[in-house]
């Protein structure tokens, strides 16, 4: 890493860890700009790097929330009694129990997305292109509807997380550095990833799956593995999320396939996908127009956001990174050799 790649990245980590502070009053909303670039990162490693475009990742991101909300009520009492629709029934959580059922969900949350993914690799990774796509979107909308009917999780009347224990402010700061805490951590991890041969692996299954496959690559293998990484991830975040709402329920908060789970592919669009830095990009501005919009267009802000869409797909279908590789590519460090008409004309006659 360069002298000044490594000051880009202390500076926006300086960024990050004085936000809070110097915002307090946006903890909140800078917590989900993090959980967006996590959205859009791990998207891109199936959608952008691999080519599997995905509507459906939304659905580990729910499973990680429900699973963190029955491990930490779990622990402590009854979960059917718990969310039953009968009385309110209010528990108070000592420290220790809302620490350690707030660890142990996380953890799980981790890996029980991690699970379903190697499970629903064997029967949706068989699928190409739109297919692909739709079977997707059917497991997630399948979920939401599963977990609105089914009365153990509180159904469609949904869950009250336990409260967190801290003071006036340190809620919103403690899920704010957990939440960019779990996106530096996937950045770190995709960086490392993409500089190995997985990476070449899944960018030849994008290029020609058929071909990778005559050439003995377990095609399946990096598939299912791409998948797990970003169920990983898209677990913590769906389980750090619902602590923070403070409320989960599954349409709108746990599944919401069409927010949360169309804004992974925008953003990462918007970007450029099948690159690091491109859904980062996309995301930070994505975010930045559904802020404002959703601030001074009320009412009009998805239509403002279907016009960002379009004219991404329009007019920008690399990405504003592809974009500018595609028109400044000594920016990216690839050298154009240029020459004069002179020289041409001198070439072409000597040959």
């Amino acid at each position: 890493m360069s002298r000044r790649s490594l000051a880009l990245h202390l500076l926006l980590l300086a960024a990050g860890i004085a936000a809070p502070f110097l915002f307090p009053a946006h903890a909140v909303q800078f917590a989900v700009f993090w959980v967006f670039v996590l959205f859009a990162m791990t998207w891109d490693t199936m959608g952008g790097q691999m080519g599997y475009n995905s509507l459906g990742n939304i659905l580990f991101f729910g499973l990680g929330m429900y699973i963190c909300a029955v491990t930490q009520i779990g622990l402590v009492y009854d979960v059917a009694e718990y969310t039953a629709a009968s009385g309110a029934i209010k528990i108070d959580f000592t420290d220790q129990q809302y620490y350690m059922g707030l660890a142990l969900g996380v953890f799980l949350a981790a890996i029980v997305p991690v699970v379903v993914a190697a499970i629903l690799s064997w029967i949706l990774l068989g699928l190409r292109g739109p297919y692909f796509a739709i079977g997707t979107l059917g497991v997630a909308i399948a979920a939401a509807e599963l977990t609105n009917a089914w009365d153990y999780v509180g159904g469609g009347s949904g869950i009250s997380m336990p409260v967190f224990p801290g003071g006036p402010g340190m809620r919103e700061r403690f899920f704010y550095y957990a939440c960019m805490a779990a996106t530096v951590l996937c950045f770190l991890f995709l960086r490392w990833l993409y500089s190995t041969r997985f990476s070449l692996a899944i960018n030849a299954i994008r290029d020609d799956e058929d071909k990778a496959e005559a050439l003995g690559l377990h095609t399946g293998r990096y598939k299912m593995v791409a998948w797990s990484v970003s169920a990983f991830f898209l677990g913590i975040a769906g389980a750090l999320f619902g602590n923070m709402t403070g409320f989960i329920e599954p349409l709108e908060t746990a599944y919401p396939t069409l927010t949360f789970g169309i804004f992974m592919v925008a953003m990462t669009l918007l970007g450029g996908k099948g690159t690091l830095w491109g859904p980062i990009l996309g995301a930070t501005l994505f975010y930045t127009l559904r802020e404002l919009t959703w601030t001074y267009l009320l009412g009009w802000q998805y239509i403002a956001l279907g016009v960002l869409i379009i004219v991404n797909v329009v007019y920008f279908q690399q990405g504003i990174l592809g974009w500018l590789r595609a028109r400044r590519p000594q920016w990216f460090g690839v050298q154009v050799e240029t020459r004069s008409a002179k020289e041409l004309g001198k070439a072409g006659r000597s040959t």
